[in-house]
């Protein structure tokens, strides 16, 4: 049986019940994918990435919806070892990338230097969106999983100082009639590593020339927080995301809808205070 064969076997029958269940999950309770979608799968060449490419092909091979996809990779400026390696394993799994250069990584290293993962990641976005655009797609998929949207929780809380997550779909505001979609939302990061141990593959990391990744860094705090919250409850991660799905906005001493902020003395006065 050829690798990929094996790889896409794997999805469907050992993670089954981790990946893609999950997967199936996500698209059905948040209408990720309509009939006659389009869909950029944006592979950087992590095994995120990867592994949503080859959930995409299987649920359009066997699902009931019927969709398009094209693959893109953009080169930021890639090492030109982990260039040859996504390459490889794309050829190795099947997947019909298209790749285009760019110059990000040259750009945030010479205007970037007190943000840098946030600039980066901004540019990304956008040429991620013009390609999809270019080939005729209405959206775009990124590989982002459970772990990513609780850790993003977090870090707006305590470094930001607000409550949001990281949306399982939305609608670009500089790109009309695109959208992004998440399908790895409710997928754990632990499994994915445990998919990648079991077909013996071997993805870059981030390919980032920078010394210092602060973002990365923040992330890997959080990482450490979540763990040290499990040692108390092994429900903390579930409930950091379930939290999110259930907010009393009575029980709030604002928010904000749009650019209109809204306080809770807008009601128990009749006028707003805050």
């Amino acid at each position: 049986m050829e690798k990929y064969r094996e790889v896409e076997r794997s999805i469907i029958k050992k993670f089954r019940k981790e990946i893609w269940a999950k997967f199936v999950k996500a698209i059905k309770e948040y209408e990720l994918i309509k009939e006659n979608d389009k869909i950029a799968v944006c592979i950087s060449g992590g095994k995120d990435s990867m592994l949503l490419a080859k959930c995409m092909q299987e649920l359009k091979r066997h699902g009931q919806i019927s969709f398009d996809l094209e693959f893109i990779t953009m080169d930021p400026g890639y090492h030109p070892n982990d260039l040859k390696l996504i390459k490889k394993n794309a050829e190795t799994l099947n997947i019909p990338i298209k790749i285009f250069k760019t110059d990000v990584f040259e750009i945030v290293s010479k205007y970037g230097s007190d943000e840098p993962c946030y600039l980066c990641a901004r540019m990304r976005r956008g040429y991620l969106y013009s390609k999809a655009q270019e080939l005729r797609c209405n959206k775009i998929a990124l590989a982002h999983h459970f772990d990513d949207v609780i850790e993003t929780i977090l870090l707006n809380m305590l470094y930001n100082g607000h409550f949001q997550t990281m949306m399982p779909k939305l609608k670009s505001t500089n790109f009309k009639g695109m959208e992004l979609i998440r399908p790895l939302y409710f997928i754990d990061e632990k499994d994915v590593k445990r998919w990648v141990k079991y077909n013996e593959l071997e993805f870059i990391n981030c390919g980032c020339m920078a010394t210092i990744c602060l973002t990365a860094s923040k992330r890997a705090e959080m990482k450490n927080l979540i763990k040290e919250f499990e040692k108390l409850s092994p429900l903390i991660r579930k409930n950091i995301f379930t939290a999110t799905t259930n907010i009393n906005l009575d029980a709030v001493i604002a928010y904000k809808k749009g650019n209109k902020k809204y306080c809770f003395l807008d009601n128990y006065n009749n006028e707003s205070k805050c």
